[in-house]
């Protein structure tokens, strides 16, 4: 199996991170929009555009596994083919916080789930990142606001 790893340093606080992971209305502004609920066993899903010449239906079906606030969450997340699970660890650094996600369980022996890999890492370490970096108002560098 494989995985996505992402590592990145966003300058505001813990709190302030989790809130926009766990929050739907925010988590909708940087990610996808959802039904999600911060509780654990939580069923939910993520909405966006079908791609169906790759039997995505446009809908990820998801439930919170694990829930630690404000550091740690796993859900599942599953779509067509895949069946994966999704982790954020949130780690105080100074001022701001560590953000680490994890989107395991890829089969990358499949040619198909070698590219939505591809393609999820690639939305992971950019767009979404970026977004959500956006809304937090902080920089992606190693200071605040850089």
């Amino acid at each position: 199996m494989a995985s996505i790893e992402v590592d990145q340093f966003l300058a505001r606080p813990p709190g302030r991170v989790w809130q926009a992971l766990t929050d739907p209305a925010l988590l909708a502004r940087w990610l996808m929009p959802n039904d999600f609920k911060p509780v654990t066993g939580h069923a939910f899903t993520f909405r966006t555009e079908p791609v169906p010449e790759h039997g995505f239906d446009g809908i990820v079906h998801c439930e919170v596994l694990d829930l630690e606030p404000p550091r740690l969450m796993r859900f599942s997340w599953r779509a067509g083919k895949l069946d994966t699970v999704v982790t954020w660890s949130l780690v105080p650094e100074g001022a701001g916080t560590r953000l680490l996600i994890t989107h395991d369980g890829f089969d990358d022996t499949d040619p198909g789930q070698r590219m939505v890999m591809g393609i999820l890492g690639g939305g992971w370490r950019g767009h979404l990142i970026r977004q959500l970096g956006t809304l937090l108002g902080a920089g992606r560098g190693g200071g605040p606001g850089g």
